[in-house]
């Protein structure tokens, strides 16, 4: 699936991005972890970063890092958002009530997470049909690698930078764009 109205890759920080995405990106339904309907427009004038998530996974701690980035960068205008995905073996087996309680006992988190969502295939959701056009900082687009795949929307909702799993949330290279990204 094309972006709508995009107008080509440019050079980011930590990977491509892709312009002029608003449309796009912001008209697409999303469903919260407790079912309420939401979209990205909901987070209008935040940057927002979007990873898929899982509670049964090697790489779960990182769920730390991202409440720390959540909670480091709130004042400025970012929202972490969390997508639990349960398409890399079976990783994320649990239903909504259980999702929620891990994360918010084991992690502390207070970011907001999306129901259960297809990230690849057949069956994948529109948000990612969009994301996986975007190309990391090797130039690879495509399908999500595993869980933990970031990415990190502008607040215009016009870039997307993306990451690998094994990206750290609080790495140089992803605190770096996020700096960048805004406002000071």
């Amino acid at each position: 699936m094309a972006l709508g109205g995009a107008t080509g890759a440019t050079a980011g920080i930590g990977g491509t991005t892709v312009g002029d995405m608003t449309s796009a990106l912001d008209s697409i339904p999303l469903t919260t972890l407790d079912g309420q309907a939401a979209s990205l427009a909901d987070y209008a004038g935040n940057a927002v970063l979007v990873v898929n998530v899982a509670s049964k996974c090697g790489l779960t701690p990182q769920y730390a890092g991202l409440e720390a980035l959540a909670t480091r960068y709130a004042d400025r205008g970012l929202t972490v958002l969390g997508v639990p995905c349960n398409q890399f073996a079976g990783q994320e087996p649990g239903t909504a009530e259980e999702i929620a309680t891990f994360c918010s006992t084991t992690y502390g988190v207070t970011f907001p997470l999306l129901a259960k969502t297809d990230v690849n295939g057949d069956d994948r959701h529109l948000l990612y049909a969009e994301l996986t056009t975007v190309a990391d900082a090797a130039g690879e687009a495509g399908d999500i690698q595993w869980n933990f795949e970031k990415f990190l929307i502008a607040p215009d909702h016009e870039a997307v930078t993306r990451f690998r799993p094994r990206t750290e949330p609080e790495s140089d290279e992803v605190v770096s764009a996020i700096e960048a990204t805004l406002p000071r």
